[in-house]
């Protein structure tokens, strides 16, 4: 199978860096320009013990680079995507790690990123790509945006079952809980005093970013207005991130059926793992993978569940999507880039 040519934007951030180092293991892709602006000239630096000895260097971008690659990655603050997408030849596709092409609505990024737009006719040609959700589509389109990493955790285990009516589409309540990581390498600097190693932090209630996202794709995935409380918390860990859902079950609906409903939807995702009823997650369980681990959960009224979701940001909330939706845009090995 032929390589291909890969340009990365933004390679030296937390889930930039996660993307090299993927992409450098790649059987099919070869890495063939690293672009920033204040590494310029300084060469890639690997975390990744064996790769210690590799070589890349950051360069500045230049337009004809586009000449030499066919897929163009960026992990950079948003908007910088949205200008990148105006200039891109017909040779090449852009798979988005930020927030530019997650909204459907233009006037949204306004409101909830305080940017406007540059780039509002190419929102027709991206498609919002949890890869178990967006699967071939992705191949139609010219413009991949990958979803964020709290609203993975959320989406993957709540489609499902509101779409086979099985929970309540009210009063649905989301704690989630993410590692540092998730808020960027100037996470020291913005929350320098909430001592992140020791402490447990709420913020974002009501107006995290991350809410209309959420709530754009359980109305595209179900066709329902999904009522939801979301509030994230910032842990004293580096990666990954743990999930609570509370839910109310539908009439006739049991435990039994709500895992039942998941096994059989994820069947033939290799990355989705539904565990046993009242299996007690852990983000250990999935650092440094792809996968994502759903536990079910029995509460004191037997109207009620929990839902756990266990995913590492960097890599199922990140940089592994983006390879999960390269290898199946070219129709690689859906494995590859994980191993």
């Amino acid at each position: 199978m032929k390589k291909i040519n890969a340009l990365i934007f933004g390679s030296t951030g937390y889930i930039g860096s996660q993307l090299v180092e993927m992409l450098y293991k790649h059987k099919y892709v070869n890495i063939k320009y690293l672009c920033g602006k204040s590494s310029i000239g300084k060469k890639y630096k690997f975390s990744n013990s064996s790769l210690k000895k590799k070589i890349l260097t950051i360069s500045r971008f230049n337009k004809k680079f586009l000449n030499n690659v066919d897929v163009v990655f960026t992990a950079l603050p948003n908007g910088d995507a949205q200008k990148i997408s105006k200039i891109l030849l017909d040779k090449n596709i852009l798979i988005d790690l930020s927030a530019d092409f997650r909204l459907l609505k233009s006037f949204d990024y306004n409101k909830w990123y305080k940017i406007n737009h540059k780039a509002k006719k190419n929102i027709k040609k991206s498609i919002y790509a949890i890869p178990e959700f967006a699967k071939s589509k992705v191949k139609k389109y010219k413009i991949i945006a990958c979803p964020g990493c709290y609203p993975t955790s959320i989406l993957l285990p709540l489609v499902p079952l509101l779409k086979d009516n099985l929970i309540n589409e009210k009063n649905i309540i989301i704690d989630s809980k993410s590692g540092y990581s998730g808020a960027g390498r100037n996470v020291h600097i913005k929350y320098k005093n909430k001592n992140l190693y020791e402490s447990l932090s709420v913020y974002g209630i009501a107006n995290h970013r991350h809410n209309p996202e959420i709530q754009q794709e359980l109305k595209y995935r179900t066709g329902k207005n999904i009522q939801f409380d979301f509030t994230p918390h910032l842990s004293p860990m580096f990666r990954g991130i743990l999930t609570n859902i509370y839910i109310d079950l539908k009439k006739n609906t049991t435990v039994f059926k709500v895992i039942s409903c998941l096994k059989k939807y994820y069947k033939n995702d290799k990355f989705i793992k539904i565990m046993k009823l009242n299996n007690l997650l852990s983000t250990n369980d999935v650092i440094n993978t792809n996968y994502c681990n759903i536990s079910v959960s029995k509460l004191k009224s037997k109207k009620k569940i929990i839902i756990n979701c266990a995913i590492d940001n960097l890599i199922k909330g990140g940089a592994g999507q983006a390879v999960q939706n390269l290898n199946t845009f070219y129709n690689f090995p859906i494995q590859e880039g994980f191993v």
